[in-house]
């Protein structure tokens, strides 16, 4: 029913229209994409430092994890504006690292099992909370891991028949991740104690150090394998979302415009480079992942709820991928992870609140309002030009490569 790129913000703007909709888009420029891209990056980071620091109590210098995360984002962002095969090839061939590194510790978790090691497994949940705040916000850490599952989505446009690959793809990667990050997991407290998870900087470093002697070292480098082509997708797919937000008039028109060579949306993936460089200067990956966990609940639950508003709104029109109704109402008890984290984390929450209502008088100074100032159009006209020149980008004429 709507085939176009960017995912939540296409299917909002739907349902919804224009308001609900750049507040989604401002919530995801400021906070959410950038925080999330500079949060993978961090990771990497630590990952690729672990093996030059053998005692699990030694941690990396922040120093050298923000310049390697800098590094990283700067390298996949040129990729990106480069040539569009060599990020699928990048994104195809990481995929594979990550999956080989889950069958690793599954592998080596189900042996020590079958040994008669399940000493951890009697007591996994000891101390266990029944705080629902508390086990909201832990549900915001353990999603974080299944952040790109609606990623596809953001490249519909690009997309070979989407109304038959787009449903074929969720239904054979979602429950197939799902169960790899469970038996993963399981693995994780066969072989370690819950204080262990708990404590550990790097889990899957902790985890190879306990179990696979002289050849540790293929965790840490499997895992920032595995980031990098994390990275990597969250950087084309967000990058498309601000072009198509800038092609609907909600973000400045520079950022719609592709380079003219390689037909890729460089100023928009220059532009989140940027943003996320920013944040590289917190390297506290949790405070983050509260701030942007809780706006992307927000909206996932307001998308959902659009998809039940079209049904009841639009009843007759075409639906080539029809979801079956009781999907969406189920989805919705994610309304506990948008109101718990209120009580349990109240100023962190608060300012995730925040960031998302700064939109609005940004909306009607910059959308709402038409009849701007001559300096406004003529600052616009200017930058526009300058991007146009330095990154050698036109106007959109029949598609993003």
């Amino acid at each position: 029913m709507i085939p176009k790129s960017a995912g939540d913000y296409a299917y909002i703007s739907a349902a919804f229209g224009p308001f609900p909709t750049f507040l989604q888009l401002w919530t995801m420029l400021v906070i959410v994409k950038p925080a999330g891209n500079a949060i993978v990056a961090l990771t990497f980071a630590n990952y690729v430092l672990r093996p030059f620091y053998d005692d699990v109590d030694c941690h990396p210098p922040s120093s050298a994890v923000m310049l390697i995360a800098a590094l990283v984002l700067c390298l996949l962002t040129f990729i990106n504006c480069y040539n569009v095969k060599w990020a699928t090839f990048v994104q195809d061939s990481l995929m594979f690292a990550k999956v080989i590194a889950l069958v690793i510790i599954i592998i080596v978790g189900f042996v020590h099992f079958a040994q008669g090691n399940t000493g951890n497994l009697s007591n996994m949940f000891e101390g266990t909370t029944t705080d629902p705040g508390l086990i909201c916000l832990s549900f915001y850490a353990g999603l974080f891991s299944y952040a790109g599952w609606n990623y596809l989505n953001f490249v519909a446009e690009e997309l070979k028949n989407p109304f038959r690959n787009l449903p074929f793809a969720i239904y054979i990667s979602l429950p197939m991740v799902t169960i790899i990050y469970l038996l993963a997991n399981i693995s994780y407290f066969v072989v370690l104690t819950a204080d262990e998870v708990q404590s550990a900087n790097a889990v899957a470093v902790t985890f190879g150090a306990n179990v696979l002697g002289g050849v540790s070292w293929i965790m840490p480098v499997s895992v920032a394998l595995s980031t990098f082509g994390g990275l990597n997708g969250g950087i084309f797919a967000s990058s498309r979302l601000f072009f198509v937000g800038a092609r609907q008039g909600h973000l400045p028109i520079c950022l719609a415009m592709i380079n003219v060579t390689n037909f890729t949306p460089a100023p928009s993936l220059v532009f989140l480079c940027l943003l996320s460089l920013l944040y590289l200067a917190n390297t506290d990956v949790f405070v983050f992942i509260t701030y942007t966990a809780f706006n992307e609940a927000m909206f996932i639950m307001l998308c959902v709820g659009g998809l039940l508003w079209l049904r009841i709104k639009q009843p007759n029109t075409k639906r080539p991928i029809k979801v079956n109704i009781i999907l969406p109402v189920v989805f919705l008890i994610s309304l506990f992870l948008v109101v718990l984290p209120f009580f349990s984390q109240p100023l962190e929450t608060s300012i995730g609140a925040g960031i998302m209502l700064s939109g609005i008088p940004v909306y009607f100074l910059t959308i709402y309002w038409k009849d701007k100032p001559l300096a406004y159009r003529k600052t616009i006209y200017v930058v526009t030009e300058y991007v146009q020149r330095i990154l050698y980008s036109g106007p959109q004429e029949d598609k993003v490569g």
